[in-house]
Order: structure tokens, then sequence, then C-alpha cells
């Protein structure tokens, strides 16, 4: 996830999403080559570490585009919309994707033994 910006298009919503499955197929081999294998790769909270510091770096990246139109540092008010959308989407990726661990966290803890 080192190909996380600010400036996240489709082509890089595309790699990022081949990256995250070749992750998800390297820690699948890792478990069968143990815990020293899995700790090199980082695991799963250090892969929500890096998107959550991505989606924090697109927010701020907002905040800071439509700061400096409010002061009336900048006049294109297209790529200020473009950040607040960029940023809007990424917190809603995030969320589905919370909504959605939880959901199988609750279908895990209430079957039965």
């Amino acid at each position: 996830m080192s190909g996380l910006s600010p400036s996240l298009g489709l082509s890089g919503v595309l790699a990022l999403r081949a990256e995250i499955l070749e992750r998800s197929q390297a820690l699948s081999a890792a478990r069968i080559g143990g815990p020293a294998e899995a700790a090199k790769l980082g695991g799963f909270g250090a892969a929500m570490q890096q998107a959550l510091q991505a989606v924090n770096g697109l927010q701020s990246t907002s905040s800071a585009d439509g700061a400096a139109w409010e002061r009336g540092d900048t006049h294109d008010i297209a790529s200020v919309m473009l950040s607040r959308q960029k940023a809007s989407i990424a917190f809603e990726a995030t969320l589905q994707a919370r909504n959605r661990l939880l959901t199988a966290y609750r279908d895990i803890m209430n079957m039965p033994v």
C-alpha cells in the first residue's frame, strides 16, 4: 500500500486492489510458513494502519485545499471539489470495510461451537 497518495485516481485504485490481492495471497502463504514469515510481511494490522493513514492524508489534503480556496490563494474550484470527493469516497470505502469486518466478527462470534 505504498502507492497511496492524495492524487489517487481510478488507475491508482485498481493498482491498490491488485496490491491488496497480492498481499492476501502472500498472507495465505505465510500461514503455512508460520508466524515468522507473517511478521516479515507486516500483517493485517499494518495494512489497515497504512490504509487509514492514506485516508487521513486525503482528508488533510482536502481540508488544506478548501482552506486555500476560502482564503483566495487558489481560484481552481474544480481541484478543490475533486479533492473533497476523493476524501469522501475514501472515507465511505473505509466505513464499508469496517462494517463488513464487524459483521464478519459478529457472525463468527455467534457460531455454535
